[in-house]
C-alpha cells in the first residue's frame, strides 16, 4: 500500500472514530492496493513479525519513519502498595513496549 502523504496516514486511523480492527485494516489495504484480503493479510502479518522480532532484544526499537518509533524498555523493580491493604509489595521489573508518534502525526 502506498501512502501519499500524511492525508493518507490520518485517513486510515481516523476510521471509525479512531478506532479501527486489524479485519478493518487488512481490508483497506486490501482495497487500496488492489490486491485479495489473503495477500492483504500475509502482508501485514508479516510487518507485525517483522516489529515484533525487531524488539525482542532489551533496549531495541524499530523506526516507521513518519509513522513513529516502537522501543522495547526496562522497567526496573520497584516498591508499590496494595490499595485495599496499604501494605507495602515489590513490583518486579519487566520489558515493556513504548510508542513514540513522529512529529508529523498529530
Amino acid at each position: 500500500m502506498e501512502l501519499n502523504g500524511l492525508d493518507d496516514v490520518l485517513t486510515i486511523f481516523s476510521y471509525k472514530g479512531g478506532q479501527m480492527t486489524k479485519t478493518e485494516l487488512i481490508e483497506k489495504i486490501s482495497k487500496d492496493a488492489g490486491i485479495p484480503k489473503a495477500t492483504a493479510k500475509v502482508a501485514f502479518e508479516s510487518t507485525l513479525d517483522g516489529i515484533k522480532k525487531g524488539l525482542k532484544k532489551r533496549n531495541s526499537k524499530v523506526t516507521l519513519v513518519g509513522f513513529g518509533t516502537f522501543k522495547n524498555v526496562y522497567r526496573k523493580t520497584r516498591m508499590g502498595r496494595n490499595p485495599q491493604t496499604g501494605e507495602s509489595i515489590k513490583i518486579k521489573g519487566r520489558n515493556a513496549i513504548t510508542f513514540k508518534p513522529s512529529k508529523t502525526l498529530p
